[in-house]
């Protein structure tokens, strides 16, 4: 592999590309690419099989014993190369104490259709998610207990958000991740055979350790403000609920998801 090129000027085209795609999902959309800061994160990535179009290096922040580790991970694939300063690097970096990797990849779309399923599928449903953290802390539950699958309804955050890409720690692209629209997503699960479990507070709600996920299941989760739309609640097979013993009525979605899927793989595996 040559030298990677030295990029030394924050004007220069392919910095601000990368301003771009930090910034907007809509470019991030078009040009079908996002971006994965960090070499932890890269390497999940890769390892997932997720191509990688061009990386951008600090040499003074990633070290040379990094760039070496880069470079036997990448191999001589297609990906282009490119050495930045670090006043330019600290300009696209969107973490705080960045070891100077930034890498542009193509993430999978994946659709309804084209998710395979197993015979008893573990799904977490999120609807109109919001905040690319929560969907990221989501995502690394999903991975450490291999749910079959993330499904989105009508989200409100690009699924490949540089930030939730970030809060998963890669696991954006280890756990297959669809979005889809509330109607859509009854359908198949219908289609499937998969029982639908809202967790929401209401009077038809039972405790969850009271329920049999063994078979094919979808834990139903909303926003932290609002909860699940009243058409999705009403329309799943079981509403249930965590019991609360304190002042409090709720958790954090992505610790209410990860009590959940955890009371899933247990039973699925007593």
């Amino acid at each position: 592999m040559s030298a990677p090129d030295l990029i030394t000027s924050p004007q220069n085209p392919r910095i601000k590309n990368l301003l771009r795609l930090q910034q907007k999902s809509s470019e991030r959309r078009e040009q079908g690419l996002t971006i994965i800061e960090g070499h932890r994160e890269l390497t999940v990535a890769h390892g997932a099989g997720v191509a990688v179009t061009a990386l951008f290096v600090c040499r003074e922040l990633a070290g040379d014993a990094q760039m070496q580790e880069l470079r036997a991970l990448l191999g001589a694939g297609p990906t282009e190369w490119f050495e930045v300063s670090k006043a330019v690097f600290e300009k696209v970096a969107y973490r705080e104490g960045s070891d100077g990797v930034l890498a542009l990849v193509r993430p999978p779309r994946l659709t309804l259709a084209s998710l395979p399923l197993p015979a008893a599928p573990l799904l977490l449903v999120l609807e109109s998610v919001e905040k690319p953290g929560n969907l990221g802390a989501i995502l690394r539950t999903a991975d450490a207990a291999q749910a079959t699958a993330v499904i989105v309804c009508d989200p409100r955050t690009d699924l490949y958000n540089p930030n939730a890409i970030r809060a998963s720690i890669g696991c954006s692209f280890t756990v297959p991740t669809v979005a889809t629209t509330r109607a859509e997503l009854l359908a198949w699960c219908r289609e499937h055979g998969i029982r639908t479990y809202a967790a929401a507070l209401t009077e038809r709600a039972v405790p969850y350790t009271t329920c049999n996920f063994r078979g094919p299941t979808a834990l139903v989760m909303g926003t932290e403000a609002d909860g699940l739309t009243p058409e999705l609640m009403q329309a799943c097979d079981q509403t249930i609920i965590i019991p609360m013993r304190g002042a409090i009525d709720s958790l954090n979605v992505s610790t209410a998801t990860a009590i959940l899927t955890f009371e899933a793989l247990r039973q699925r595996e007593a």
